[in-house]
């Protein structure tokens, strides 16, 4: 992922201000920011030094003659390293924290010790959260370029030095997924709520509610941190319906069956999976990047404009768990327009054949088949085939649908080149995308809105210049899709805790830490 972690921050370095120096008179804090640079050249050695020289020894954390406030944020999320599962002590933010206190004096020395112990401690912690090798999720990565490689200092650190502002890139961690932020901060606040509470066990009975006179409200109001009592009251039931939004289930404020489980499991159970999650999140790149994430277990599809922010998202249909969308990286790099729909040959046995044997005409469905699988094959009349071998199965045929009409793929496939036949394509019947359960494809991703998709990839509508079949559109900036599988993603209710279609938790192993 480095080229594209670094392609997107190309920009002429010549073109950087010079920080501001608010507050302190003209001559005197030029002559004082020189003497900084001088500092920074004198103090730095290595990959630092080339970094720096590059750009003429312009500090990053210092401005008008002091250390900005933008280290405070830095070092509190060092101090909070652990919800990374990392070890903050690896990144001494209290000896950090003693010399940006120093370098508060003014003295060019001491602020340009600050400024490379900062930039040396993010790039260590940002490097180590990106390491690959923290990244257990299992990715197939179908385009090379998207690997990700172990991070050097330039690829971090000019990042942080061209942002256009330095509070809300530290404030954001814009160097991490918009999905690992989300959850990392849902983490926090999760741990905050819920993680120290006692683990009061909830017996199993009928549905606690308002009014309720039982022996479990008492154990129910401790498990949930309230005051002492016998009484289902409003407060339990503030507090109960946060419980549920904060572990995926409906804020109903009364206990049933699942809320039960909830509660017994205890708070180590959830923040182990949105760890694991956190994980997977790892593999995915920053917000600065365009791309697309898939993420199978929401059934979603989500568009990251590299402007920090989500674009647009919409609903998808996905691999049903016996024919799973694999989790894969890619590059969508064309679309095809007019497509043809290539008939998998079990439907082409088990729903097409015996149609034909029952009356049906071949051609007014809107098939024709084909004498074999590679690109020059010739189209074989409907009369010349065995229907009946086709449909027991002791001959195979290729059958490709036409393009319009009701055809299986819509009008256009975005294709992502790899030997796994997975894409993202149209599909013409609408309303299985207003079901709740939307895994049933075989492995390829439907879309809900291809057209608005096709816009975003190409800023522009795509349109067929013909009815002729086929037709492909190169898209000139290729554009990374991630298929991911998070099944913890905050929402704007508390936490979503989403089921686990492929059971990826159960088979992995939790974050490393």
């Amino acid at each position: 992922m480095t080229q594209f972690f670094t392609r997107c921050f190309a920009i002429v370095l010549l073109a950087l201000a010079v920080p501001a120096t608010t507050g302190v008179p003209g001559f005197a804090a030029q002559a004082a920011f020189s003497d900084v640079q001088q500092q920074i050249k004198s103090a730095s050695s290595g990959k630092y030094k080339r970094f720096y020289k590059d750009r003429s020894y312009l500090p990053i954390w210092s401005r008008g003659g002091t250390i900005g406030p933008e280290a405070e944020t830095f070092i509190t999320i060092l101090r909070s390293a652990d919800q990374d599962g990392l070890d903050p002590d690896d990144y001494s933010p209290d000896a950090l924290a003693n010399a940006v206190a120093d370098a508060r004096a003014g003295r060019p020395k001491t602020i340009g010790k600050a400024e490379l112990k900062l930039s040396k401690a993010f790039y260590a912690y940002v490097r180590d959260l990106r390491d690959p090798r923290r990244m257990n999720e299992d990715v197939i990565y179908v385009d090379k370029r998207l690997v990700p490689k172990r991070l050097a200092a330039a690829d971090v650190l000019l990042p942080l030095a061209i942002a256009p502002s330095l509070p809300e890139y530290l404030d954001g961690m814009r160097w991490m997924s918009p999905f690992y932020v989300d959850l990392r901060t849902a983490l926090a606040g999760y741990h905050k709520r819920w993680g120290s509470l006692p683990a009061v066990p909830i017996a199993p009975g009928p549905t606690l509610r308002v009014g309720i006179k039982d022996a479990r409200v008492s154990h129910l109001r401790q498990r949930l941190g309230l005051a002492p009592g016998t009484r289902f009251d409003k407060a339990v039931v503030q507090r109960l319906k946060q419980f549920q939004a904060d572990h995926g289930l409906r804020s109903s404020g009364v206990v049933d069956a699942e809320t039960v489980i909830a509660l017994n499991r205890g708070p180590g159970f959830y923040e182990a999976k949105m760890q694991l999650n956190l994980n997977r999140a790892r593999a995915l790149p920053p917000a600065s990047v365009r791309h697309l994430v898939v993420n199978l277990p929401q059934t979603r599809l989500w568009m990251i404009d590299g402007k920090l922010s989500y674009a647009d998202s919409m609903r998808v249909i996905v691999g049903a768990p016996d024919e799973k969308t694999p989790i894969m990286a890619g590059m969508v790099s064309y679309a095809i327009l007019n497509p043809y729909w290539n008939v998998p040959t079990d439907l082409v046995q088990r729903r097409v054949a015996p149609k034909v044997l029952a009356g049906q005409s071949f051609t007014s469905m809107r098939y024709e088949a084909l004498s074999d699988w590679t690109v020059n094959a010739a189209v074989i009349p409907p009369d010349q085939i065995d229907w009946k071998a086709v449909a027991d199965g002791s001959q195979q045929l290729r059958v490709r649908q036409l393009p319009g009409g009701n055809n299986f793929m819509g009008d256009v496939k975005f294709m992502l080149p790899n030997d796994l036949g997975i894409y993202l394509h149209d599909f013409p019947d609408k309303s299985l995308f207003r079901a709740a359960e939307r895994h049933i494809s075989s492995g390829c991703v439907r879309l809900e809105n291809a057209e608005r998709l096709g816009k975003w990839l190409y800023g522009k509508p795509l349109r067929p210049s013909s009815k002729e079949p086929e037709q492909f559109v190169t898209l000139p900036d290729p554009v990374p899709v991630y298929m991911a599988y998070l099944t913890v993603v905050p929402d704007n209710k508390g936490i979503a805790f989403l089921a686990d279609p492929y059971s990826r938790d159960d088979q992995q192993r939790y974050a490393r830490r």
